[in-house]
């Protein structure tokens, strides 16, 4: 078996939850992340901290920039601004371009209530296209694992979570642990081509993931 290590590239990599799952990844010794940026000063901060980049925008055409992926985590998101272009349209891009650089696993950032947007009135247009973005990404053909987690806070993590296929609940998580989810994802056998819920809980990440 080769110890080379699975290049992961990540969606929104400058992002706060995206610049933990680039760390997590850096410090791991199975894989090697790939920040996709923006703008160059992004791409000199990661590469001074010697995680490689790819310069590119989700509004724009990637086909041509990204060759050659392992693994991939869409972590972006537009804050509100640009839903559509975004978080809809960007991640559904983004999953065809990883898909045709050969990615393994496709590991997506979704939200709780993406699969009923009506239900949070001042939320309906972001979680109308989280759920599109998630459609497409079951459709695509690639092996997925899509994240649900709910109200994200910037508390220190606990590296535990209570996941469901659905929760039935609302409830807090924070984004170290949402990242760890996101990373312990990427593994081939883990929650295959599943959809699921997270928030803060009493289980450890990674034995959650594999139940």
């Amino acid at each position: 078996m080769s110890d080379k290590k699975q290049s992961v590239l990540v969606a929104g990599a400058n992002g706060t939850t995206g610049r933990i799952v680039v760390e997590l990844l850096k410090n791991s010794d199975k894989y090697e992340p790939v920040a996709l940026v923006r703008r160059p000063d992004q791409q000199k901060s990661f590469e001074q901290y010697n995680v490689s980049t790819i310069l590119g925008d989700l509004e724009s055409d990637l086909s041509n920039t990204i060759k050659n992926v392992d693994k991939a985590i869409f972590a972006a998101g537009s804050g509100g601004k640009n839903v559509k272009a975004v978080d809809q349209e960007g991640a559904k891009h983004f999953t065809d371009v990883v898909k045709n650089a050969g990615a393994k696993k496709f590991v997506m950032l979704s939200s709780m209530g993406a699969d009923n947007p009506s239900v949070m009135p001042e939320l309906e247009d972001y979680l109308k296209a989280k759920h599109n973005a998630d459609e497409h990404l079951r459709s695509s053909g690639l092996n997925y694992s899509i994240v649900r987690p709910g109200a994200l806070t910037d508390k220190n993590g606990t590296d535990k979570i209570e996941l469901q296929e659905k929760l039935g609940k609302h409830g807090e998580i924070s984004r170290s642990d949402v990242a760890k989810t996101l990373v312990d994802s990427l593994e081939d056998d883990v929650r295959h081509n599943q959809t699921f819920e997270i928030i803060s809980g009493e289980t450890p990440i990674i034995e959650a993931l594999r139940k």
